[in-house]
């Protein structure tokens, strides 16, 4: 049975992509996440650009005003997830028990052994055949492979013993413990207890008293080091979605349904790449205000089709909209299946989707657009379709 385990994560997923195809970027601060000036979030930034103290999830303005002169750059989320199916094909090669935690992030088990050879020609493999690096942490469990791994980062490795807690682990802030968000961290904070060292020595008794049965035994033990949590090979998607945030407030319904439109053909797209059909359809509102809602809807049988999720979208757009300005709208399905176990008449529409799907990866997502999707373009009579 594996007793090693290795946490790879790619450093700086998105715009290290960004900077291995565009050598202009290269040692430039790379952010990504959308145009300077906009009201997204940094999804990822590169190493030149955190030592501006920008950081993921903050917000786009922000990140200009630390760093002018950056390279702001969208995500490209379906060229980063090509690049990750090609990353993850390596990994398969050196192990046979993966989990996949995210799209630059996963699991591997090893055998006794074989843990600290094994990532070290991962990490090669992954840098001579696509230019990228891959830290990577290694333990007896996934919660210290993941330290070790953060504690790696940039482009390194770390084997940490569970030996190894009391001097490396325990005088690590508090915050660094997996589990702990900010809001467990300001009641550890009030209580004095600062590092993970505190933690690990306060009374497991009190602790319970402060966060709880549950939050409390789990995170006595993780300052511990300990983790019973297994590698779970089979990670079941539960459900698809793509949602846009707009640089300014939109008043007008024909643009957001044209951007449903685009969040509905990617999703359909995603969708058939994993083989599988969706039976509830939502859409998701946010205005001006952040307020936010979702509303959903079953369909009859199942869908994979773009047209079939726009359409569902599209009405439940107009009839929950309420009153403009809109801040962003996405599209999510879920209670999905495999479209094999489901009995499908494949019409023409469905076939074109095919033919296009098959274009869209080897040529990128853009290689086919909607009239009704290209700036300037004369639109058409008929209702709404998709590729």
């Amino acid at each position: 049975m594996a007793t090693e385990i290795l946490l790879c994560d790619l450093d700086a997923f998105f715009a290290s992509v960004e900077q291995r195809d565009h050598p202009e970027y290269r040692g430039r601060p790379v952010v990504v996440g959308g145009q300077a000036g906009n009201r997204g979030v940094v999804a990822t930034c590169s190493y030149e650009a955190r030592r501006y103290g920008i950081r993921s999830a903050m917000p786009m303005v922000q990140a200009e005003r630390l760093c002018p002169g950056a390279v702001f750059l969208p995500v490209n989320m379906d060229h980063y997830r090509r690049v990750s199916a090609q990353v993850f094909a390596i990994y398969g090669r050196f192990a046979a028990q993966i989990e996949k935690v995210s799209i630059d992030e996963g699991y591997l088990a090893m055998q006794a052994g074989a843990g600290v050879e094994t990532a070290q020609r991962i990490r090669r493999a992954v840098k001579k055949e696509l230019g990228l690096s891959v830290s990577v942490g290694m333990s007896c469990n996934k919660l210290l492979a993941k330290m070790a791994c953060d504690l790696a980062k940039p482009d390194g490795f770390l084997e940490l013993a569970l030996g190894d807690v009391p001097k490396i682990i325990w005088p690590l802030p508090v915050g660094k413990l997996y589990g702990i968000g900010p809001h467990t961290k300001e009641k550890l904070y009030r209580i004095g207890i600062m590092t993970i060292g505190q933690l690990a020595q306060f009374p497991r008794a009190d602790l319970i008293k402060i966060v709880g049965a549950a939050a409390g035994v789990a995170l006595h033990q993780r300052a511990h080091g300990v983790d019973h949590r297994e590698i779970q090979v089979e990670r079941r998607v539960k459900s698809i979605g793509e949602e846009t945030t707009f640089p300014r407030d939109v008043y007008d319904r024909d643009t957001i349904l044209i951007t449903l439109l685009e969040l509905a053909g990617q999703v359909g797209h995603r969708l058939r790449r994993e083989g599988l059909v969706a039976r509830t359809v939502t859409v998701k509102i946010r205005f001006s205000d952040f307020r936010t809602i979702t509303r959903s809807q079953s369909v009859h049988g199942a869908v994979a089709g773009g047209e079939a999720i726009c359409q569902v979208v599209q009405e439940l757009f107009l009839a929950h909209c309420g009153k403009p300005p809109w801040r962003l709208v996405g599209v999510q399905v879920a209670n999905l299946d495999s479209w094999q176990q489901l009995t499908l008449f494949e019409g023409k529409d469905e076939r074109l989707s095919r033919v296009v799907d098959q274009l869209r990866d080897k040529y990128g997502l853009d290689i086919v657009k909607r009239a009704s999707l290209i700036p300037g373009a004369e639109k058409t009579k008929g209702e709404p379709g998709e590729f």
